[in-house]
């Protein structure tokens, strides 16, 4: 098969492996310094919003401490309120006081880092951070990136998406609480969302999961008559419940390997 020349990197980042794999073909001189800059975009972004990390913005903030005016944290406090609303209130970065957008922060990196390889000539490009994945472009030649979605507990892959360009996000294999109680919630299972924003994807999934799955199927199904997003829901049991606009990512492979 035809193959794209580029270049890939792994490294650690946000206390999670993170890849970048850009297909395009660009040269060499380009490639490192575009992959440099994707891992110092994404070290700033741990550096700023890490709840935990100490002197972040979030940190302070939840210290009571001054913080810089800084226009990212700005945007991904509206769009969390924004979501909130969005989700009646299943997705919050506030917990029992506490300002925590991890649940939207890892989505939001990866589609601002999207963006940013697709403005600097990369078009062709799949960036990853445990499993929660932005393709762009092509893979090779003529072909669409194909991306096993995988049970974030058992790594078995329950399908197979085909696409040139669409954020995935998956929910259930991290801690994730009811925003309402302060309870964890516990029915083992999986939400994968698809559609154009990782970041809202990504807040998307982990507001479902935090429904439970029957909630979640009904607002799945709201979710995709509205916005153009689509969600894979595994029950504790491993049934599937998907949203019929999943299918428009479904080839032969992905039927065989479903």
């Amino acid at each position: 098969m035809t193959t794209f020349p580029g270049s890939a990197r792994v490294e650690m980042v946000m206390g999670m492996p993170v890849s970048v794999d850009i297909r395009t073909a660009l040269p060499s001189r380009e490639l490192t310094p575009l992959l440099d800059d994707a891992f110092a975009w994404l070290r700033w972004v741990d550096d700023t919003f890490n709840p935990v990390k100490e002197d972040s913005q979030i940190w302070r903030l939840n210290h009571g401490l001054t913080i810089r005016q800084i226009p990212e944290l700005i945007e991904v406090l509206h769009r969390c309120e924004g979501l909130s609303e969005a989700t009646d209130g299943w997705f919050d970065a506030r917990i029992k006081g506490v300002l925590d957008p991890s649940a939207y922060i890892k989505g939001w990196a990866l589609e601002r880092l999207s963006r940013a390889l697709t403005q600097a000539g990369a078009v062709d490009h799949q960036v990853n951070a445990a499993g929660d994945i932005r393709v762009r472009g092509s893979a090779a030649p003529g072909k669409r990136w194909h991306v096993a979605i995988r049970d974030p507990r058992t790594d078995v892959v329950r399908k197979i998406v085909h696409a040139n360009c669409l954020g995935i996000a998956t929910s259930g294999g991290a801690r994730i609480v009811d925003p309402r109680t302060g309870a964890q919630q516990t029915w083992q299972g999986q939400v994968t969302v698809l559609g154009p924003d990782l970041g809202v994807a990504d807040a998307y999934a982990t507001a479902m999961y935090a429904m439970g799955p029957l909630l979640a199927r009904r607002f799945a199904t709201e979710l995709a008559e509205a916005e153009p997003y689509q969600t894979l829901i595994v029950g504790r049991d491993g049934q599937e419940f998907s949203t019929p606009g999943l299918a428009e990512y479904s080839g032969t492979e992905a039927r065989l390997a479903g």
